[in-house]
């Protein structure tokens, strides 16, 4: 049995600095796929320079992990805790908030490949409440170390960001059934992949159109599937190959309030959250580490 379509639906536009991105998640349908409140696509872009040196800045976060799937460019990580890393096109960083932290993210081109492009996602996973009270904690890593595996009849390749898929498995912890693949399909190609009963699940399509289900979807495009057992097949018509980003799990059953970088089951939680970052209680971070 096929999936149905939900809604399909654009991002907005919240560019940083020399960075265009889009908005995806939430949206006017929805807040949620199962555990991910947030997703910002920064879209591919070639920098005139070989620095982009574009990010947030340092501020906080509490209740959530946040990911960044690095497409192309290098990721740079500080935080409050004392981490420190950098990864390259293809890897991931990985930071559960916990009950509080700082931190910095700056994406710039790859120094690695001297490649002048930047691609990539950040997303928000919502903790479980319990989870939402435990100690920080933070992954570095880097596309070698990324799961993956060729699909059937050479049709293409999936990677496993989050989550579990046959015999492989990503080292980011699973606080609740979640999964975030990044699937790229061959030219005149097929994939069916099955879902389970009352998960929620959602294709994004970053650069170019595909066939989700006998549908054909845009570039750009999100699409939430029903919550009923079934099968989404993807086939690419095009000349080239097409990539698909595929996330969801369990829907998340506990209150979900949500402000600015905080999100919390409760308002007096996001009160909670605001006091203690004012008081200090998240730390510094230090930004020497990894200048030396």
């Amino acid at each position: 049995m096929k999936k149905k379509t939900s809604f399909s639906t654009k991002g907005q536009r919240a560019d940083i600095g020399d960075l265009t991105i889009y908005r995806i998640l939430a949206n006017r349908y929805t807040d949620a796929v199962g555990p991910f409140v947030f997703l910002d696509h920064i879209i591919p872009k070639a920098h005139s320079s070989s620095s982009a040196n574009s990010g947030t800045g340092a501020h906080p976060h509490r209740g959530i992990a946040t990911l960044s799937y690095i497409i192309e460019g290098e990721d740079e990580h500080f935080d409050s805790a004392g981490n420190y890393a950098k990864v390259y096109s293809g890897g991931i960083q990985w930071m559960k908030a916990g009950n509080g932290i700082i931190h910095d993210e700056t994406l710039n081109v790859d120094s690695q490949t001297k490649s002048n492009r930047t691609h990539a996602f950040q997303f928000w996973i919502n903790l479980p409440s319990k989870n939402k009270a435990e100690k920080p904690a933070y992954l570095a890593i880097q596309s070698n170390e990324v799961p993956n595996k060729t699909l059937p009849n050479n049709s293409g390749w999936i990677k496993i960001i989050v989550g579990n898929y046959q015999d492989l498995k990503s080292v980011i912890p699973n606080y609740s059934e979640q999964f975030l693949y990044h699937i790229q399909l061959e030219a005149g190609k097929n994939f069916t992949i099955a879902i389970e009963e009352k998960v929620e699940v959602a294709a994004f399509l970053p650069t170019k159109n595909a066939i989700l289900n006998g549908i054909e979807f845009q570039a750009g495009e999100f699409v939430e599937f029903d919550r009923i057992a079934g099968e989404i097949t993807f086939e690419n018509n095009l000349p080239e190959a097409t990539d698909i980003i595929l996330f969801g799990g369990e829907p998340y059953t506990e209150p979900i309030v949500a402000e600015g970088p905080f999100v919390m089951n409760s308002e007096s939680e996001i009160a909670d959250a605001y006091r203690d970052f004012y008081a200090g209680k998240y730390g510094k971070i230090d930004n020497k580490i990894g200048r030396v």
